[in-house]
C-alpha cells in the first residue's frame, strides 16, 4: 500500500473518531505533510486534544501535551542543563519540544517568554541552551490551541509571532445530528468497543511524501494567483477600494510560500499530481487569517479578517 493509501485511510479512521470536524482533520494532515504548525482556536470540548492524540496513535512517532500556564518558564518547554553531582558535570535534560507531535494546550495563558521559546523552535527547528545547540526531529508538528471565549489573565500572541503558524484553524460546534453521532461513539468507547486505527505510518513515508509535495506540478498561472493574492492584501488599493479601507497590514513572504505548500498539500491528498485554484482557495482563509492586520474603520464596522480575506479571493480571480 502506498503512503497515499495510508494516510488517507488513517485520516478516515480519525474521522470516524472525532464527528463532524472534518475540516481540523484535513488542516492536521496538511501540516504535517506541508511541514507546519497549526493555531487551532475553538471552544472547549470540541475534540481539538483529541484528534492529535489519535493523530499521533496512527504514526510512529512521540506525543507530548503541555499545558501552557502564566508560571511556566521557558525550560519548562525547551529543557535545561541538569548538574550531576557524581561526575560534577552538566547534562543537557530535554524538554517536551523534543517530541514528533507536540500540544501547546492554551498557548495564550503563558508569559511571553515562553510563547517565545516556542515559537522560536518551531521556526528555527532546534534550542540552544547555554553554547549548545540542540536540533529538533524531523518530523516535527506544534498544534496550539486558544480558547477564544475566555480572555483574562491571557497574553495574546504577537502578530510577528503568530506569522510563524502554517495555517490559523477556528473549530466550531458540531451539528445536531454530529452530536447524536458523538453520543453512540462515546456510548461504544465506554463499552470498551474502540476501533483500532490503521497501520502505522513510519517517520520515513512521511518524509517522503513531503518530497513528493514539491514534485506536484503548479502551472504558473497558480503561482501568479497566489502572488497576486498575497500583494492584494499589502497594497489593496491597486485591487478595491473598499479592501484598501479594511486592510492595514498585508501578509509577509511566509503567506506566499504557506499558501503554495498547503495547496500542494491538497492536491497530493486528492490523488492529484497539478495544483488547482480550488487548492488555493480552499485554504486561503487559514493561511491569511492570522497575517493581515484590519484597520480601525473595518473593526468599527464589525468586519472580520474571514469577511475581508472572502472579499478578496472575490476581487482576484485565477487566470
Amino acid at each position: 500500500m502506498t503512503t497515499q493509501a495510508h494516510v488517507l485511510n488513517l485520516r478516515n479512521w480519525l474521522n470516524d473518531q472525532i464527528v463532524g470536524q472534518e475540516a481540523l482533520v484535513d488542516r492536521l494532515f496538511i501540516a504535517l505533510l506541508a511541514d507546519g504548525h497549526l493555531l487551532v482556536e475553538g471552544a472547549p470540548g470540541l475534540a481539538k486534544t483529541k484528534a492529535i492524540k489519535l493523530l499521533s496513535d496512527g504514526i510512529e512517532g512521540s506525543f507530548h501535551r503541555i499545558q501552557f500556564t502564566p508560571d511556566l518558564l521557558p525550560s519548562d518547554v525547551t529543557g535545561t542543563d541538569i548538574y550531576r553531582a557524581q561526575t560534577g558535570t552538566f547534562e543537557f535534560q530535554q524538554g517536551p519540544i523534543f517530541h514528533n507531535l507536540v500540544l501547546a494546550d492554551e498557548i495564550n495563558r503563558a508569559p511571553a517568554k515562553v510563547q517565545s521559546a516556542l515559537l522560536e523552535a518551531m521556526a528555527e527547528r532546534q534550542i540552544t541552551v547555554g553554547r549548545q545547540t540542540y536540533p529538533l526531529p524531523g518530523l516535527f508538528l506544534v498544534m496550539a490551541t486558544q480558547n477564544p471565549i475566555e480572555q483574562e489573565g491571557t497574553y495574546p500572541l504577537p502578530e510577528a509571532q503568530l506569522d510563524r503558524f502554517l495555517m490559523h484553524v477556528k473549530v466550531a460546534y458540531p451539528s445536531p445530528e454530529a452530536e447524536r453521532q458523538i453520543l453512540r461513539l462515546v456510548r461504544n468507547e465506554n463499552l470498551a468497543q474502540i476501533a483500532q486505527p490503521p497501520v502505522k505510518i513510519s517517520e520515513t513515508s512521511l518524509l517522503q511524501a513531503r518530497r513528493e509535495l514539491m514534485e506536484i506540478h503548479m502551472a504558473e498561472a497558480i503561482e501568479d494567483y497566489i502572488v497576486h493574492l498575497i500583494d492584494a492584501t499589502r497594497q489593496p488599493a491597486k485591487y478595491d477600494s473598499q479592501l484598501a479601507q479594511w486592510l492595514e497590514y498585508g501578509a509577509s513572504p511566509r503567506g506566499t510560500l504557506a499558501l503554495e505548500r498547503v495547496a500542494r498539500a491538497r492536491a497530493w491528498m486528492q490523488g492529484r499530481d497539478f495544483v488547482t485554484p480550488d487548492d488555493v482557495q480552499a485554504l486561503a482563509t487559514d493561511v491569511l487569517r492570522h497575517r493581515i492586520i484590519l484597520t480601525f474603520e473595518a473593526e468599527a464596522e464589525g468586519i472580520n479578517a474571514d469577511q475581508v480575506i472572502e472579499k478578496l479571493l472575490g476581487v482576484v480571480t485565477a487566470a
